[in-house]
């Protein structure tokens, strides 16, 4: 469960700089690319708590 965690934040963190550093050469897709990554990070988080019962 932790190790899970830990590589959901992780996962996420990349996502986010690779994201923030190639904004000028990914253009028009940085939004779409934005939002999915906050709906799989809201995903993944859910289903943590969920299972955390």
């Amino acid at each position: 469960m932790k190790k899970q965690m830990w590589f959901t934040l992780i996962a996420t963190l990349a996502a986010a700089w690779g994201l923030f550093h190639f904004k000028d050469w990914l253009g028009p897709l940085v939004f779409p690319l934005y939002i999915a990554l906050v709906v799989f990070v809201t995903l993944k988080i859910y289903r943590l708590m969920e299972s955390d019962d």
